[in-house]
Formats: structure tokens, sequence, C-alpha cells
């Protein structure tokens, strides 16, 4: 369903696109995106696979630009190191680009995605692709002077290659090495969370049937943490001046961007809705209370009276005036004209309970989706669509061609998605953070901290609002059959999967229910994500993209001024019927929509507002950074280049032989059969990199090169593997 509603989503916003056609780097990026969507959720690691598939197709494209330079083929990167001697232009450098991109990307993909659970499913379409383009895909030699194909081959090998060494894990299925969470496991089936432990550290859930944020079955079980220390994996751009190696139990995390520590609970004081942790977690559960179609308050949720936030707090004092506690949303006050117009935006009115429950089913990058990375390159995708876009690098100079606009915007892209996810799963691994559904459910089962005088009192307890968070008394309906819920704590909140049946015709709704049963607005089956909370991926993702997004088209706004996302009747939440009537999301920049995605996981009861602020803090600078270096990378020549690799020859190979020896000028050289037989001779140029001699294939194993100077005078005669 989603891919439908995304495909009229695209229609919509854009309008049709001038041009039919498309790059080969956005094709093989569309099927890199696919294949995310067949795959296992872990925004880690389709992250890393973004930023590697970009690039490999980077690469191809620089390798025959004469003003570009590769970023890794023929350079060191992060002390590793790939041998090439670039070939001769082609003819037809288009057809070429096209030939070596498929193949580094076919072979990249295939490899990658090889454990996924629908890789066969992925293997048909890009086996489907390379034979749309009339490539073989029996092809697999990596002796990139034999051909265009050899060449895309060999791009995959040493990107794969770059990614065994990058402390990832990847041969081992990313498993962790040494992280054990402190918390026993929160079991689903009952209520309440009566075994934790920490308050402060995150907990693992227990699941009867487990079906991860991708839709993919994984079984009863306990999920593990994905990533706790993913802070070690090489980075695109961070530096090690942002990096902090902190120990515990003799074991290393690292953390770049370190925002200090998240709110913690004070087990001590009678400090109620004043204890800063306290005051994060009630905030969520208050928010639930917006989550349902019968809430009759409206909003105008156009770009004329919401987004543009001018400021993000940094202290905590700062944070109740950053958020509206009991309404919900931000001090976001809108803009006054659409700039591509010059008219003002038109209002938008939503009822308030559709507007919270579709932004955070369309940010939660649930089933058929390719995560919170892979989101923002959706919508890259479909900004480049729109007829509006001028395709001018940092909105300046001459309009690139579709596919250099492409290799760039998808590097500078997947670089700093790939740094947010070292940098943010670093501080999860370290400050170990708990979710609002172990909190919430954990205070609960303390009491209340606001009053000694008032049943349940317990320091740790939830905090006690009228309205939203109240004792259970005499005659309450939640009292039970025997009173035994009498002086527990009830939340005014979403009720829970359990009061959906049937999601095509039921809806939870909001109603008082006991706090030990409280449920973040997600699926039964997948809860909260299987790692830390603090900080918000999805809050740093999304305003780190917003950055790159912004400066790589030198324009905030997006083409028109406007992007919408239409949500229909009935026919867009996942796990319960709605919204309850036609609404649609619209942002003017791309920060906005960052900003708009960082509510979400508020509303969706997965992120306090301590996750969300230091994660936007985080994705700005993150964002710009990284931005600033693929820029540099842009900007290389082969005179300004410093990263030369040492050369490596290949030989031997099936087509020819490299000359690897010092000699000056033309000279004549000929290639004998061992019994003396001559093959070939010709004259090379020595004047530059050693000159590669093509031979054609004649199953043989070794031959004898003899170079002559012009006099013929032989100087130099030796055996040569050719096979």
């Amino acid at each position: 369903m989603k891919k439908l509603i995304t495909i009229i989503f695209l229609f919509l916003i854009m309008g049709p696109s001038l041009s039919a056609q498309e790059s080969i780097a956005r094709k093989w990026n569309e099927e890199v995106l696919e294949s995310i969507r067949n795959d296992f959720a872990r925004p880690t690691v389709h992250a890393r696979n973004l930023y590697h598939t970009s690039l490999a197709m980077y690469d191809a494209w620089a390798i025959f630009e004469p003003d570009a330079e590769p970023y890794l083929i023929g350079k060191t990167v992060k002390d590793f190191t790939v041998g090439f001697i670039a070939p001769d232009l082609p003819e037809d450098i288009d057809a070429a680009r096209e030939e070596v991109i498929s193949y580094a990307m076919y072979r990249l993909i295939k490899f990658r995605f090889r454990n996924a659970p629908g890789k066969f499913t992925i293997l048909e379409n890009i086996g489907e692709l390379m034979g749309e383009l009339g490539y073989d895909t029996l092809v697999t030699s990596t002796q990139y002077h034999c051909g265009y194909a050899q060449l895309g081959n060999y791009i995959a090998e040493q990107v794969i290659a770059f990614g065994a060494e990058d402390f990832s894990n990847e041969l081992e299925d990313y498993a962790n090495l040494f992280y054990e969470p402190v918390n026993p496991e929160l079991r689903l089936t009952r209520g309440g969370n009566l075994d934790i432990v920490d308050l402060n550290r995150w907990q693992p859930l227990a699941f009867g049937q487990f079906i991860d944020q991708a839709g993919n079955p994984i079984g009863q079980g306990t999920p593990e943490f994905v990533g706790a220390e993913w802070g070690r994996v090489t980075p695109f751009s961070l530096s090690d001046d942002d990096l902090k190696i902190n120990t515990r139990d003799g074991n290393e995390y690292y953390v770049y961007h370190d925002p200090g520590p998240p709110a913690l609970i004070d087990v001590t004081d009678v400090n109620g809705l004043d204890d800063f942790y306290k005051w994060n977690f009630s905030l969520v559960s208050v928010w639930s209370s917006h989550l349902s179609s019968s809430d009759s308050t409206v909003w105008d949720i156009s770009p004329g009276a919401s987004g543009n936030i001018q400021f993000y707090p940094t202290i905590i004092e700062d944070y109740p005036d950053f958020y509206n506690f009991y309404d919900g949303g931000d001090p976001g006050q809108g803009r006054a004209l659409n700039p591509t117009t010059g008219q003002p935006y038109e209002p938008n009115l939503v009822l308030r309970g559709d507007y919270t429950r579709v932004l955070a089913e369309f940010w939660a990058d649930g089933p058929d989706s390719e995560t919170p990375p892979g989101h923002w390159f959706t919508i890259l995708n479909e900004i480049n669509d729109h007829p509006m876009m001028e395709k001018k690098f940092m909105g300046v100079g001459e309009v690139l061609d579709d596919l250099e606009w492409d290799v760039k915007a998808y590097l500078a892209l997947g670089g700093t998605m790939h740094d947010v996810a070292v940098s943010v799963w670093g501080i999860k691994g370290w400050y170990d953070y708990i979710r609002p559904i172990s909190a919430i459910r954990g205070m609960a089962e303390k009491g209340q901290s606001s009053d000694l005088s008032l049943p349940n009192f317990n320091p740790q307890g939830l905090p006690l609002i009228p309205g939203y968070i109240e004792l259970v008394e005499e005659g309450d309906l939640l009292a039970g059959g025997f009173d035994e819920n009498i002086g527990k704590v009830k939340l005014k909140a979403w009720r829970g999967p359990g009061f959906v049946p049937n999601p095509i015709i039921d809806e939870a709704g909001v109603d008082w229910i006991l706090a030990e049963n409280w449920w973040p607005y997600q699926r039964p089956t997948f809860v909260t994500p299987p790692f830390a909370a603090y900080v918000s991926g999805h809050s740093t993702f999304s305003r780190a993209a917003a950055e790159v997004l912004t400066a790589f088209t030198g324009d905030e706004y997006f083409p028109g001024g406007l992007g919408i996302f239409p949500a229909f009747q009935d026919n867009f939440l996942v796990f319960e019927k709605g919204p309850s009537e036609y609404i649609r999301l619209e942002w003017a920049t791309y920060r906005d929509a960052a900003d708009q995605c960082s509510l979400s996981r508020i509303w969706g009861g997965i992120h306090p507002p301590i996750d969300d602020l230091r994660g936007r803090v985080i994705g700005t600078i993150i964002g710009q950074d990284a931005f600033a270096y693929a820029k540099e990378i842009f900007e290389a020549t082969n005179e300004s280049s410093e990263t030369e690799a040492t050369l490596v020859y290949p030989n031997p190979t099936d087509c020819g032989v490299f000359i690897p020896y010092e000699f000056a000028g033309t000279l004549p050289v000929q290639v004998f059969q061992t019994d003396g037989r001559l093959i070939t001779e010709t004259m090379l140029d020595f004047s530059d990199e050693p000159p590669f001699l093509p031979i054609s294939n004649r199953g043989l194993e070794v031959v004898v090169v003899v170079v002559k100077d012009n006099d013929g005078k032989v100087l130099l005669s030796e055996q040569v593997l050719v096979k």
C-alpha cells in the first residue's frame, strides 16, 4: 500500500517530469532502495549501503571525467589503499559509464544483500535490469583493462574490500562483539514492567512474534540491540577532533559529537514533573492523548502557519519553552509567502487527531519502506523529478547533466547518512538510554511521585497531571472487578493495539488506561526499534539530510516552494483505520520537513524531547560538515589530489600486460610466445604511466616481453604471466 501511495505522492507533488529519461545512477539507486525494502530494517547497515553504493557510482563516473578524481579507486582513504591505473578515455564515454556503473552496482548489491530475507526478489530485480540494459551477468572478471564490465566488477570488489576493514563486522552479519543489556527483557504479553533494574538504561523487549520495521517476521524471542558498537565503523567525514572514546566493562565505545548524558531520573527527591526525566516521558504520554479522530481540535498545518523554527534550545531549562506540553507542537511560526509564487500559503485545516497519526505513520518507515536514510534518498529522487528543479550545484554555475548531478548528490547524501549512523549509534551504544515504553511502564510500577499524602507514592513514580495522569479511584471503570487497581496510575492516552481487532475498520481511540499498559503508537509485533533511544536517529538523519539538500541545491525550499504528501481517507494508516478525512502533509523547506519528522517520533511514542533536540543539533553539524567534505571531493583534480595510492599493476590479465618499467619516450615492444614465435609488436609510450599492451587471449600462461631502444638495442627481455 505504501508504495502505491508514494507513486501518487510523486505525481501530485512534482507533476510530470520534463523527461522520462533517468540516469543510470538513478536506475541503480532505485534498485538499492528496493533492495533495502526487501531486507531487514537496520538503519545503520543501510546508511552504510547507501554510502558505499553511492561511492561506487561516483568513482565510476569520475574515472572518465578529466576534471574530476575518484574518491576511493586509485586512492588511499581511511588507511585503505586501492591500486589503479586509469584506462584510456573511451570513444563513447556515456556508454562506458553506463556499463561500468551497472556492473559495479550489480555486484555490490548482490553481495550486500546476499543474506536478505527477500534476496531472491532482489536478485530477480537486478538481473532484470541488467538484461534490459543488455549486459551479461556471467562476466565476473575484475581485470579492469580488459573491458568496462571488468572495470565495474573491480570497483565493486574494492568497495567490498573497503567495507571488510571498516569495523562494521559485516562478515558476522554486523553482530555486536561485547555489548550486553543491563535490564532484563520486558515481556509484552503481560502488563507493567516489574522486573526493570535501571530506569535510565535500555531494555530489550520480548515478543511472541516479532516483525521488524520492514515487515519481516523474525519469530519469537527478544531482538538484540542493533548497532550498539557502530561508533567504531569507519566514517565518511567525521573527524577525530569530534571523537571521544569511552570505556565500560573494559570495552571501548566510540562517540562522535558526544552530546553529554541524557535526562536521568532522580531517585530521592519529591519533585514530580519538575524532574526533567519525568517531564520528558510525561510529555510523551500527554501527546499520546492526541491520537484519535474524535479529537475535535483543528490545526492549520500549512507552511503559512507551521514550520520556520528560529532556534533550538541547547540547555535543558529552555526545553519546556520549545514544546507545547499539553497541546502538542513546537514554536514554528510559518512563513508569510511562498517565495516561488510570491503568494501566501493557503491554509490547510485538519483535525489534530488525523495529523498526528498520519505524521507518526509517514515518518515511521514501517513495512515497504527504506529506513530513515533511504527515505531521504526517496525525497531527493522526487525533488530531482520536479520540472522546476534546476540542476546547478549549490544553485550556481552551469546546469549539470542528470548523471553528474545524481552521482554527486548521492555521494553527498550517502556519506552524510553514514556519518549520522556512526555518530548516533555510537551515542546510543554508550549512553544505552531507555525507551518510553520501558520508562512509562517502569515508573507506573513505582506509583506516583507528586504527593506524599496520596496513595502509592514513590520518588521514581509518574508525576500526576490532572486530566492526563491520575490515580484510579473507587468507582473508576479501571478499578477492576475486585478493586485491585485502586491507587494505581492511569493515563489519558491511545488505548493500544489490543483495541484494534481489524485495522481496516477499527480505530483504538483515546481513553483512560492503566499506565502499566501504555503502548507507543506502533504495531503490536514491533512496538519500538530494537536499540537505545538517545539520541533520535530520525531527528538526526532528517536534519542532516535537510542541510545537505539545502546546500547541494542552493535553495532551502522544495521546488516550487512547497512539498506535499497526501494521505487518503481511511486508506493510509497501517495498524488502525484512518485518517478520518483526506489530509496532506505540507512543507516549505527541507528543514521544515525534518522538524516535522522529529515531532512524529514523540507522537509515535518512540522518543522523548531529550532524544529529539540533541539529535537535531548533531544532525545540523554533521550535515554541514559532510557536505563540505563532499564538496572537496568534487573539486579534487589530478593536479590538486594529495591522496594518490601506490600504483598496482594487475598482471596477469586475460587481455594483455602492463610494462611496469621506467623508460623514456616511445619505444618498440615485441611480445613472443615462449617458443620464440612473435605474437605482436608495436610502439608504446613510456613517458607517463607504465603502458598497457593488449594481447588477444590465446590460452597462454607466459609470454616474453622485449623492449628495445630506437637503435634496436634490447633494454628488457623478461617473461610475464598473462593468465
